[in-house]
């Protein structure tokens, strides 16, 4: 089923955004505060049985100096800096194993992959914990963990985390610091573009059906859950809407569009419940730089799955080699 708007209509639809007047403010404040502009890394050599990659179980420091783990896969033989992507996963999910991170390798490039604090019990393991952050009540999952101020909120440390991993990946071997690519799916879409616009430091950008974007719209259009989260809670919290919202603004990819330069390739499915396609083309259409778009017409939230990988690999060759 058609999820929102047609696609003419999508292709023109840009709301207003929804940025307070301190939201630069208090990005520079927190990433200054709270991460280091050269993050401390700590690599270890993984033996793992595929012989033409090396792999590295890495820590790098996040938000207040934490310990975030992560994978740093390279292709062996490298002896000059490479393009490199930085890889954000999916709601629920963590680094998982090695050999779940083989694509970007394959292709050349070495890659980065962030585990994601606190997660890794929907479907793929995490080893970082969230730390001992004081909450207030909220609904089951992330969505409003924290939300009564954006200080507190539980993607200030994530996003924060994601900015120092860009930092930090200029540090690793064979790294191309002027060429890092930033790539992940749903809600890893949604952190790349956060990435992408807070480091500034990032060459391309390509968010696969991103979450996190246009959350106004998103909790009208459908009832499927992690935007069902921000629903439960403000059913309960009644008088705490015009709050949630507004922390939510900080975080919204719609609004983080909008200072983002880099070009960027953005997957969309027309039929995704998830993700669906206002929300996603709310940030296509603020994006400050030139944004590409990929439809994927008759697909839910799985968008074009290895089909995008493929589409995803020949743009960024283009991006590369300048002969976009």
């Amino acid at each position: 089923m058609l999820i929102g708007r047609p696609l003419s209509e999508l292709q023109k639809y840009r709301p207003d955004l929804t940025k307070q007047s301190d939201f630069d403010t208090f990005w520079s404040e927190t990433l200054a505060t709270h991460i280091d502009l050269n993050p401390k890394v700590t690599l270890e050599k993984f033996h793992f049985p595929v012989n033409q990659l090396e792999v590295f179980d890495v820590t790098i420091e996040g938000f207040n100096r934490e310990p975030i783990k992560g994978w740093f896969l390279s292709p062996r033989g490298l002896t000059s800096p490479q393009p490199t992507m930085i890889h954000f996963d999916g709601y629920g999910g963590g680094r998982g194993n090695p050999q779940e991170w083989l694509f970007w390798t394959t292709c050349g490039y070495p890659t980065l992959v962030m585990d994601t604090r606190g997660q890794g019990g929907g479907y793929r393991r995490s080893d970082t914990p969230d730390g001992p952050y004081p909450r207030d009540s909220q609904a089951s999952g992330f969505m409003t963990m924290g939300v009564m101020s954006p200080e507190t909120y539980y993607y200030r440390r994530v996003y924060s985390d994601a900015v120092a991993f860009v930092r930090a990946a200029k540090q690793l071997p064979n790294v191309d610091a002027s060429r890092l690519v930033t790539v992940g799916g749903s809600q890893g879409g949604g952190i790349s573009i956060a990435a992408t616009a807070l480091s500034k430091e990032v060459f391309a950008t390509m968010p696969d059906v991103p979450f996190l974007c246009h959350f106004a719209r998103a909790v009208e259009m459908v009832d499927t859950y992690p935007y069902q989260e921000i629903v439960n809670y403000c059913k309960v919290h009644r008088t705490k809407i015009e709050q949630v919202m507004k922390t939510l603004s900080y975080f919204d990819g719609m609004n983080l569009a909008s200072i983002t330069e880099a070009p960027a390739l953005i997957s969309v499915g027309l039929h995704d419940p998830i993700c669906p396609p206002d929300t996603v083309y709310a940030a296509i259409n603020h994006w400050k730089g030139k944004a590409d778009v990929q439809v994927w017409e008759f697909n839910t939230h799985e968008g074009g799955g290895t089909d995008n990988q493929i589409v995803q690999a020949q743009w960024i060759k283009k991006q590369l080699s300048g002969s976009c």
